[in-house]
């Protein structure tokens, strides 16, 4: 860690946010981390894949038509990306959806109804990390920090700091990334390294295996990422050891804080240090 850098603009990029989704660690910590770091006198941004269970009437969501309109190319297939917003009033706060018919109009969020794996779950976190890139990018808002939070956020570092770096949106954003009991050992479809490469994206640049899962893309995300926090308790002891080996800044599992809300004054320093 070298000097505290001064830092202006936080982005989540969240899995999960309360009340759009049922309060869980990752949703309460998306809901008011944000709100916190805004309340520190921060400029903040909120993204989160807008799922099918999400009842749009009663959140209030609407699209947001100047930001809509762009396609995202994943394997030679063009998919609409669809913008929305929403706003919780108490936290004043407004958070951003990814949104697009293919990906997120299905009830479920990571399993049919029958519990099975969505065989296209690699593909939907591609859609989304490049979604927030390019929304990101087309609201002419560059962040010190991005925060990722939940395994469908995982794909953004690497996309960060190979495809994106040289944009001057993103030539000074640094990445944290949160890591939960939320990784999946269900393996991604066998073609989830193809269909992530991309303009600035070599295969080089992806070290995944042919039959990859969770566990192997959050070692990806580390790789890519400036700074670790342990975001809950007794996560796997494989992926523990590698944040342990990977020479970054990490910062521990605390409960204490986690209960009491001081966590937010905890990464809120973390951040002007990775």
């Amino acid at each position: 860690m070298g000097e505290p850098a001064t830092v202006k603009r936080v982005l989540f990029v969240n899995s999960e946010i309360f009340p759009y989704l049922p309060e869980s660690e990752i949703s309460h910590i998306g809901r008011y981390l944000p709100q916190g770091i805004q309340e520190r006198k921060k400029e903040i941004r909120s993204f989160m894949p807008r799922y099918g269970c999400i009842n749009e009437r009663k959140n209030q969501l609407h699209e947001v038509i100047r930001l809509s309109g762009m396609n995202i190319i994943i394997s030679d297939v063009d998919r609409p990306l669809v913008i929305k917003v929403a706003s919780i009033s108490a936290a004043r706060m407004q958070v951003y959806f990814i949104d697009n018919e293919d990906y997120f109009h299905r009830r479920q969020i990571y399993r049919d109804e029958n519990g099975i794996f969505f065989a296209d779950n690699g593909e939907r976190a591609i859609f989304f990390a490049r979604g927030v890139l390019e929304t990101v990018k087309k609201l002419r808002w560059a962040p010190d920090i991005i925060h990722c939070h939940g395994w469908i956020s995982h794909v953004l570092p690497l996309y960060l700091k190979k495809a994106y770096r040289e944009d001057p949106i993103f030539s000074d954003s640094r990445i944290v990334l949160s890591l939960y009991n939320d990784i999946s050992d269900e393996k991604f479809a066998p073609d989830f390294r193809e269909r992530i490469l991309m303009s600035g994206v070599r295969e080089e640049d992806v070290p995944l295996p042919d039959d990859s899962d969770g566990m192997d893309l959050a070692e990806l995300a580390v790789r890519y990422s400036d700074g670790i926090i342990i975001g809950s308790e007794g996560i796997s002891p494989r992926l523990a050891e590698f944040c342990g080996s990977c020479g970054k800044p990490v910062l521990k599992y605390d409960a204490d804080s986690l209960k009491d809300g001081s966590y937010i004054d905890e990464y809120d320093r973390f951040y002007s240090l990775v």
